[in-house]
Order: structure tokens, then C-alpha cells, then sequence
């Protein structure tokens, strides 16, 4: 019976052994590919719409600088424009003073008669710019002021007056401003909408305008619209560099956005979880740790991969790739954490929103599971023998 006891094990633990000698059985259980098989994706004619990339320090620094290119300072003009035009819709002051004698604005001949030695002030009806451009002054007619200056309009009042009026004196204040605003909305506390003075506003000062952030500001994104152009940065990185604080121009429009990042970390990790991370962004190395490392136990250390639809200019060739009907490309960084100087490349690998992070298990990791369930199978087996069930 011993000899009957030893054959029936011996049958069930080549069985096992034949199945796992080649490669893993299927019937393991695993939280995802090897690292040998993510690497066999581009060997694969039916996955070639995939990019694998080694990251190294040439791909951190391009993927660094394709985040700086969308920086205010590099994409919107930082000059300060001068916003003292006279627009159509503007509402306008004049005030006209006349030397006496006030032959033109005088209010009776006998004011005139008097001799009366102080100058007579006319104070107009507001004057709202017509879709003409046009303002009516009397005696003077129609004067342009749409897309002049103030003392242009001044000085072409004069003019108009000249030879009418007793030396004439003209002030001509905006008294509102239609035509030369930014609109600021999102989450702010109060949507309003900024006249733009000489003085040239920035963008935090829109942001003062319309009361601040309802939200922690490591967590908001200001937009800026202008035109065509749509461009986003954090908030943090707008306080900390002055440079970024761009002066604004008429009909830019400031959007401020609660849109919190995330990652979403898989595999032999301390935390199989979403990770929220800040608008200003978080490097590789602060993804790892925030994920609780890699498992001693499980990690295949040189199995870190990021996946992620790239922009097509962070990469070196794209000619032949494939987009997706978003124009991005389907990219999977690998990260070999064997490598002492990848740490360092880790510190400057910047995260994206909704990357997912993947760490495969240690080759010794699958061959443990596998005698694990041998062990837990031979012990089965024997059970009965060794409780005397069976002789």
C-alpha cells in the first residue's frame, strides 16, 4: 500500500511540476502581466499601435519640457497692452470751460455784459460712443472717438470749437467702460467682469476682483481664453512665479477650475488605490511613495510601468504611430528600479492625470505561489493517509 501511496503522489506532483515547468499556469492567480508580457506587447502585430518607452534621463527631461511649453510666460504676450482706448458702448464725460466772455456757452447776454471775470464751466450729457464710433457735441458736431484716447478726443473737440467758443478748455473722462474688460468665472466667489485700465491688471488681480477661490488653491487650475488660444496652469505655480501673473487684455476670459488629479496605482504595491495629487503635479518618485512602495515580498523591480495616453510631441517618433480619435498615443513607460541612477530620474518624471501605475510580480514571486499550491495540494493528498483512512 506505501508503494500504491507514493505512485498516486508522484503522478499529482509531476502533473503539477510538467504544468508549471515552461512558463506560469494560467490557473495561478496574479494581479496583472508579467513584465515579460507588457515587454512582449511590441513584439505583438496586433497591439503595434502601442509604445513602450525606457525612461531614462533624455525622456524625463523631454516630458519636462513639453509641461513647460504650456507655461502663461511662454505662450501669452507679457507685455502689458495699454487699455486707454475709447471703445463702441463706452459712456463719456465732457466738460467744456469757456474765458470769459462766454460768447458760446454763456447762459444770457447779460452775463456777457456784465464783464464778468471767471470762466463759465458746461457740463454735457453723458455721451455713450455710438456703433458709429461717433459722440454729437454741440457746435462741434460729430466728433470720432471710438479707438482714440481721451485727450485725442480732447484735442479734436478744440479743434471743432475753435473760432466759436472763447478759448476753450475740454476734459473728457470715462465715466464706464463697456468695451475693454476680462469676464472671470468658475469657481470663484462672486463671477464679475473687470474693466481694464491704463494701469494694465494682471491676472491674480481678475482673481482679487471676483473675491478669490471657493477652493484649497493647491487644488485649482486657472484657465486663461484668449482668442483661439486655451491654456491652464495651477494656481500654486502663478503665486510662486511672478512671471506667470500675465498682464490681461480685452476679452481674455479667466476660468478658474477645481479639478482634482489622480493616479491610480495596481499591482505589488503597498495601496491598490486612486491617489488624489496636487494641481501643481507630483514627480514618479513621489507616485511610489505615496502608493507605499514596492512589496519586498511580490515587486519585480524592474516591472514598473506607467500607462498613459501621451501628446504626440513628448515623443521622439510618431511618424507611423497610430492616434487615438483623441490625438493621443497609447504609451507604457518602464521604469527599472535595479538601476541606482533611475532614482534620480524618478525625482523629475512628472506624473499625469489619470496615469496608472502598474508594478508586475517578481519572477521568484510566481514560482513561490506555485509551490504553495503544491505544498497545499501534497498535504491534501496525504491527509488521509497519514489520519489511517487509508492503508
Amino acid at each position: 500500500m506505501n508503494f500504491n501511496r507514493q505512485l498516486l503522489l508522484s503522478g499529482i506532483c509531476g502533473s503539477l511540476l510538467l504544468s508549471g515547468c515552461a512558463s506560469k499556469p494560467n490557473w495561478i492567480a496574479s494581479s496583472g502581466p508579467s513584465a515579460r508580457q507588457v515587454d512582449n506587447v511590441k513584439r505583438s502585430d496586433n497591439n503595434s499601435t502601442i509604445q513602450i518607452v525606457d525612461v531614462d534621463s533624455i525622456v524625463a527631461r523631454k516630458l519636462i519640457n513639453s509641461v513647460k511649453s504650456e507655461q502663461f510666460s511662454e505662450v501669452f504676450d507679457t507685455h502689458a497692452k495699454t487699455n486707454d482706448l475709447i471703445g463702441i458702448g463706452d459712456t463719456l464725460d465732457v466738460s467744456i470751460w469757456e474765458a470769459p466772455p462766454a460768447t458760446l456757452f454763456g447762459s444770457s447776454l447779460a452775463e456777457m455784459n456784465s464783464g464778468s471775470s471767471g470762466s463759465r464751466l458746461n457740463a454735457l450729457p453723458e455721451q455713450v460712443v455710438q456703433s458709429s464710433g461717433m459722440i454729437n457735441i454741440p457746435f462741434a458736431g460729430h466728433i470720432k472717438a471710438a479707438g482714440k484716447t481721451l485727450h485725442e478726443v480732447e484735442k479734436e473737440i478744440i479743434k471743432c470749437l475753435h473760432g466759436k467758443a472763447n478759448q476753450p478748455q475740454v476734459i473728457v473722462r470715462l465715466s464706464r467702460n463697456v468695451s475693454s474688460n476680462v469676464t472671470i468665472v468658475g469657481e470663484v466667489v462672486a463671477s464679475a467682469r473687470m474693466p481694464l485700465s491704463p494701469r494694465g491688471e494682471k491676472l491674480l488681480d481678475a482673481l482679487a476682483t471676483a473675491g478669490g477661490v471657493r477652493q484649497p488653491i493647491n487644488k485649482m487650475t486657472l484657465q486663461v481664453t484668449r482668442g483661439d488660444q486655451v491654456h491652464s496652469m495651477a494656481l500654486e505655480n502663478i503665486i510662486r512665479d511672478p512671471k506667470q501673473n500675465i498682464p490681461l487684455q480685452s476679452g481674455d476670459v479667466v476660468t478658474a477650475l477645481y479639478q482634482p488629479l489622480s493616479f491610480t496605482v495596481l499591482g505589488a504595491t503597498g495601496k491598490n488605490e486612486e491617489q488624489n495629487f496636487e494641481a501643481q503635479g507630483i514627480t514618479l518618485a513621489q507616485a511610489l511613495a505615496r502608493a507605499g512602495g514596492l512589496l519586498d515580498a511580490r515587486a519585480d523591480a524592474q516591472g514598473v510601468f506607467i500607462f498613459r495616453f501621451e501628446d504626440p510631441k513628448a515623443l521622439k517618433n510618431t511618424s507611423s504611430v497610430q492616434l487615438t480619435p483623441e490625438g493621443k498615443v497609447p504609451v507604457v513607460y518602464r521604469i527599472d528600479l535595479k538601476d541606482p541612477s533611475t532614482f534620480f530620474v524618478a525625482q523629475s518624471f512628472p506624473m499625469k492625470n489619470k496615469d496608472v501605475m502598474y508594478v508586475s510580480n517578481a519572477p521568484a514571486a510566481e514560482i513561490q505561489k506555485f509551490l504553495n499550491i503544491l505544498t497545499s495540494t501534497i498535504f491534501t493528498v496525504t491527509a488521509p493517509f497519514s489520519s489511517g483512512l487509508i492503508k
